[in-house]
């Protein structure tokens, strides 16, 4: 069951360039972490129980380097909060949604996750996260 709207993923270049910017909006960093499984670098902003969420590739040739080659910085994904992805990703397999792989993947603070293919979600890439800690 999809509890609430986690994130919104947003591709940046930097971090640090992408974090001025929602810094100058008034957004407080809460905080930067490596999510090697994912190849990407993150930066968290809370917005009362969502967050906004700073994406910047390892390095090139990674699924968000590859985003940002062909659309620029920008919105990238839309998380939901769930309480069992293993569940959830069978459902929605079963409903005929394509999963962007065969069983959830490690994600950032130790969570799992699970990435539904825009093709069957509006064009939209979809997260659904499992937290470890159900945060």
């Amino acid at each position: 069951m999809i509890k609430r709207v986690h994130h919104i993923g947003i591709a940046v270049r930097t971090l640090d360039e992408g974090a001025e910017t929602w810094k100058r909006i008034g957004l407080l960093e809460e905080g930067r972490e490596d999510v090697v499984p994912a190849k990407t670098k993150i930066a968290m902003f809370p917005v009362g129980e969502s967050r906004v969420e700073l994406l910047e590739p390892m390095y090139e040739g990674t699924p968000v380097a590859k985003f940002l080659d062909k659309n620029g910085p920008g919105i990238h994904h839309l998380c939901f909060e769930v309480d069992d992805v293993d569940a959830e990703s069978e459902r929605l397999r079963a409903a005929g949604v394509r999963l962007l792989y065969e069983t959830p993947q490690p994600g950032a603070h130790g969570s799992r996750v699970m990435f539904l293919h825009p093709k069957d979600t509006g064009g939209v890439l979809i997260e659904l996260n499992e937290f470890a800690d159900h945060e």
